[in-house]
C-alpha cells in the first residue's frame, strides 16, 4: 500500500470521498430533515472550512515554502505559527470541513462517513509520510511542535 503514498493529491481524494456521500445519499433515499436547515448548516461549514483553509495557505505562503503536498521532501521552512498553531494540516482540515458540509447538503446521515474517510486516508497516505520528511528535514524542531500541536484539531 505504501504505492498510494502522496500519489493521490489531496482534493482528488476528498472529491472521491464527496463522490461516495453523494452515491449514499442517492441509494438511501432524501433526508427527513428540512432542505432550509440543511442548506444553513452546508452553507455555514462552507465558510468554515473555507476560512480555515485559506489561513493555512496564506501562512505557507508568507513563510515561502511549498504548498506541494505530492513532493513533502521539498519543504524549505517549518511553518508553526498563524493556524499552524492550533492545527497541523489546516487545508486538510477544511476539506475535511467542506466534507461535511457537502453531507448536510445531500442529506444522507451514512454520508457523514465521508469526512471521516478522508481523514483515515489522508492519515495514512498523506500526512504520515509528509510528517515522516518532515522530521527528516527538521528534526527536533518537529519533534517539539509535534507535541505542541495536534494533527487535526
Amino acid at each position: 500500500m505504501n504505492a498510494l503514498e502522496t500519489r493521490v493529491p489531496p482534493p482528488l481524494a476528498g472529491l472521491i470521498s464527496g463522490a461516495l456521500a453523494w452515491l449514499a445519499s442517492v441509494a438511501l433515499g432524501p433526508s427527513a430533515i428540512a432542505f432550509p436547515i440543511r442548506l444553513t448548516a452546508a452553507l455555514a461549514l462552507v465558510v468554515l472550512g473555507f476560512g480555515i483553509a485559506l489561513a493555512g495557505i496564506r501562512t505557507v505562503l508568507r513563510a515561502k515554502t511549498t504548498l506541494n503536498p505530492i513532493k513533502p521532501e521539498t519543504s524549505s521552512a517549518l511553518v508553526t505559527s498563524g493556524i499552524y498553531s492550533h492545527t497541523r494540516n489546516p487545508m486538510y482540515l477544511g476539506m475535511a470541513t467542506w466534507l461535511l458540509a457537502w453531507s448536510a447538503w445531500v442529506g444522507t446521515p451514512v454520508g457523514l462517513l465521508g469526512a471521516p474517510l478522508f481523514m483515515l486516508y489522508m492519515n495514512r497516505f498523506q500526512i504520515g509520510p509528509e510528517e515522516r520528511a518532515l522530521s527528516t528535514l527538521f528534526g527536533a524542531e518537529f519533534a517539539a511542535y509535534r507535541t505542541r500541536v495536534r494533527r487535526w484539531l
